[in-house]
């Protein structure tokens, strides 16, 4: 028989029978587990642009460069977003301030109103 007050195996060996083991799995498997949260959850295209790229890009505007908004948001998801949602509405957000730069005012000069008549020949 073994003593329980006998240093050694002998102390921690009654305590690791069948029912401690299985008690033991049991309040492992039933731990809570930490849930993960998404941080861009609720934002705004405009303030995850703000959070996230403006380090880089300091506007918007170009970055879409014409592609396709299903191939951006695949991008943006693979590389920068934290979910698809994320992703799709940054490449919307991108897509409509991926305008045409705006053409340059026409600059104030005499005004025309028609085609010049030509110059007459000078004959000698």
């Amino acid at each position: 028989m073994i003593s329980p007050f006998r240093p050694g195996r002998g102390v921690i060996a009654p305590l690791m029978t069948v029912p401690t083991m299985t008690l033991a799995a049991a309040a492992v498997l039933t731990a809570t587990v930490a849930v993960a949260q998404n941080l861009d959850a609720g934002k705004s295209p405009q303030k995850l642009f703000a959070d996230g790229c403006t380090t880089c890009h300091r506007s918007p505007r170009g970055l879409a460069k014409g592609r396709f908004n299903l191939t951006l948001s695949w991008f943006l998801k693979d590389h920068y977003a934290t979910s698809s949602d994320t992703a799709r509405a940054l490449a919307a957000y991108l897509e409509s301030v991926d305008t045409a730069p705006p053409r340059a005012a026409a600059k104030p000069g005499p005004k025309r109103s028609g085609p010049r008549a030509p110059k007459p020949s000078q004959s000698q």
